[in-house]
């Protein structure tokens, strides 16, 4: 693991101060950026952030964010932020709450969040997903990146080779990311509050297909179900559907157990040659 450094911990990166009834101040950070822009996985952790906080002082007890789903209205940039929130209900098994993260008088993100508690020993009656069938670590291709994907900084990534191609000026016909991904700030492994980063942590899928690195997140949908027992997660980035302009894609991780502990769906513009 990368040393600490000051600034790179995801959870002081990520984390908020009281500002008031249902406000909160944060500060983004430049670490957890893409082209000068926050990255949208790490904003849903500060949302979290400020989710958890406010319904435990209306008296919820849930431990972990379950969902959350996030209109990116206006791009936000690194430095401070206001986080407003609406606590809708505290029931007994479920919290639900809405988040509106504000900078410089504008609205950046609007969130529905769900609030629940995952059980470490969680009994699983039906499994559905499946692990991509990939090589192991020693056998992939480390994703290094320059300083305009600052993420790469907190993070490392090792990929299956056959979906490396796009980075020597191969393309395939195939939208699909799959590798091994941990979490790298000097300080923690994945958490379910951390999960919600590596949702929206793999390459964009339409790189493989041509695209530029230019692929802004419109709506972003993230679960969380599973307590991670490994330090390494394998998964995959997918594209379902581009048309119009517009780029629907899906991703799924899993831990050394086989289980899927999170997963995402978002819808981002996109661009690629010739046109949409």
């Amino acid at each position: 693991m990368t040393p600490p450094d000051e600034g790179r911990a995801l959870l002081a990166a990520a984390s908020v101060e009281p500002a008031g009834p249902g406000r909160f101040a944060a500060v983004l950070s430049p670490h957890y950026t893409i082209m000068g822009h926050p990255h949208g996985g790490y904003l849903q952790c500060v949302i979290a952030s400020a989710a958890l906080a406010g319904a435990s002082a209306e008296g919820s007890t849930h431990q972990h964010v379950t969902a959350v789903t996030t209109n990116f209205v206006n791009s936000p940039s690194a430095g401070p932020a206001e986080l407003r929130v609406a606590v809708r209900r505290v029931g007994r098994g479920v919290s639900f709450l809405s988040v509106t993260l504000e900078q410089n008088g504008l609205v950046a993100t609007e969130s529905l969040v769900t609030l629940g508690t995952l059980k470490e020993d969680s009994r699983v009656r039906y499994h559905g997903a499946s692990a991509p069938v990939m090589p192991d670590l020693e056998h992939s291709r480390t994703l290094t990146g320059g300083d305009e994907v600052g993420i790469r900084n907190v993070l490392e990534l090792r990929l299956d080779p056959a979906v490396t191609g796009w980075i020597d000026g191969q393309l395939s016909s195939q939208g699909e990311v799959r590798g091994w991904i941990r979490l790298d700030d000097g300080e923690a492994s994945w958490s379910p509050w951390s999960l919600l980063f590596a949702t929206d942590a793999f390459p964009p899928a339409t790189l493989l297909l041509g695209s530029s690195g230019w692929v802004p997140t419109l709506q972003l949908t993230s679960y969380v179900r599973r307590v991670p027992s490994s330090e390494w997660l394998r998964g995959f980035q997918r594209a379902v559907v581009i048309a119009d302009g517009l780029v629907d894609e899906r991703s799924e991780l899993f831990d050394d157990s086989g289980q899927l502990v999170a997963s995402s769906t978002q819808l981002a513009m996109v661009r690629l040659p010739g046109g949409n």
